[in-house]
């Protein structure tokens, strides 16, 4: 990301004229991927009101930067159709694709072609999740991958790496929602789209495991515990409560126990989402109570099976359960975690039991929570002992 600053030295300046401390790092117009004049006049806007000239400059270089050097928009087949790498690898997560944008979807109603640009990720994300719902992050087309060599049941070209999430699906929902919400286009939920909908709803159902293990499993030949699952791939065993298995967390780190409670409260949350959508635009009356049913069922298993008595901090959420009765009491920085479930739309921040959540994670009794003179706040497996992740400081300021 574009966000070092530039210090030219001072012994070198003159001191008739002010010192330059930050120029912008962003690439010349004519090499940005994409440009929208409401992303560029929300820059001109917000400059002034910003005081101190690091965050204004960090501000100006990082707002626009998924824009300037990660997206690739074209019309396919006369429908919009936009490929988002995630930065620094050079292929689509489902989850970082859909967190990119996110900051753009209030601007699409001063800029048509920013709108047709979402759509076009809502387009490509339905049509990957339709290759694989299993996948976690796709290629650009048949290229291939340096994971090819994971041991999982279907790792294509199309794919980069087949890491089964639930945030993975839940994700596209969020988007595609909001997207519906704020444009009120119907445009993107075509047939393909309400298929790609009903594969994400038997993905789901599969992964509750009450059939047996089901369809998917991982690992992975390599020296880093939390980038493979145990038992041959299958994970730590679970006991079929309604809860929804995910093998990794938004981190890709491997989950302990199954049942990773954000990623169910976000299933929660998408599953109801897409349940309007199939009332109020596809009329599928039938497939809409599905999919409140599917989300009552895992909010109450969360109710019953996600929380833990704390000695210190009360009734909890917890991290990870197994439905044996096991718990793990932490928090992982990335977005679907515990503290961000007010953010993500589970609860209100003014719930008793994610108060009491939200007190274990800021403290000591949180793992991951580490505190210096420097700052404070959640890391996580995936950055190793004393880091945090700014995540972490966003969502105690989203969630108060």
């Amino acid at each position: 990301m574009a966000a070092m600053a530039m210090c030219p030295p001072l012994s070198f300046a003159s001191s008739e004229m002010p010192v330059q401390k930050y120029i912008s790092l962003r690439p010349p117009v004519g090499k940005r991927h994409f440009v929208s004049k409401a992303v560029e006049a929300t820059i001109e806007q917000t400059r002034p009101k910003i005081k101190d000239e690091k965050l204004r400059w960090m501000f100006e270089n990082c707002f626009p930067n998924t824009l300037d050097t990660t997206v690739r928009y074209k019309m396919k087949a006369g429908r919009p159709d936009t490929f988002v790498i995630t930065g620094d690898i050079d292929a689509m997560w489902l989850r970082d694709s859909s967190a990119q944008v996110w900051p753009y979807l209030p601007l699409m109603k001063d800029d048509k072609e920013l709108q047709l640009l979402i759509a076009g990720l809502i387009n490509r994300q339905a049509e990957c999740i339709r290759i694989d719902p299993y996948a976690n992050a796709f290629n650009d087309g048949p290229l291939g991958s340096y994971w090819e060599t994971d041991h999982t049941q279907h790792m294509v070209k199309e794919l980069h790496e087949r890491k089964w999430e639930i945030d993975s699906l839940c994700y596209p929902i969020r988007l595609a929602y909001h997207y519906w919400l704020l444009t009120k286009d119907i445009s993107a939920f075509d047939a393909d789209w309400h298929e790609t909908m009903k594969l994400v709803v038997q993905t789901f159902k599969e992964q509750q495991r009450k059939q047996g293990l089901g369809p998917y499993s991982f690992a992975r030949d390599c020296d880093r515990p939390t980038d493979s699952q145990i038992n041959n791939g299958w994970g730590a065993p679970v006991k079929p409560v309604g809860l929804i298995v995910s093998s990794f967390r938004p981190s890709d780190d491997a989950t302990q126990y199954g049942f990773l409670i954000p990623s169910n409260m976000f299933a929660v949350v998408s599953l109801r989402q897409l349940a309007e959508i199939e009332r109020e635009v596809y009329d599928n009356l039938p497939f809409a109570e599905e999919c409140t049913a599917l989300a009552d069922e895992v909010d109450a298993a969360i109710r019953r099976y996600g929380t833990f008595n704390h000695p210190v901090c009360g009734r909890i959420y917890a991290f990870e359960v197994d439905g044996f009765g096991n718990a793990l009491c932490m928090d992982d920085a990335n977005v679907p975690c515990l503290l961000a479930a007010p953010y993500l739309g589970y609860c209100s921040f003014k719930d008793a039991v994610y108060r009491n959540t939200r007190k274990m994670i800021w403290s000591e009794n949180n793992p991951y929570f580490f505190k210096g003179k420097a700052g404070e706040g959640v890391g996580g497996p995936h950055v190793g002992l004393n880091y945090i992740w700014p995540m972490s400081i966003i969502q105690l300021g989203e969630c108060r």
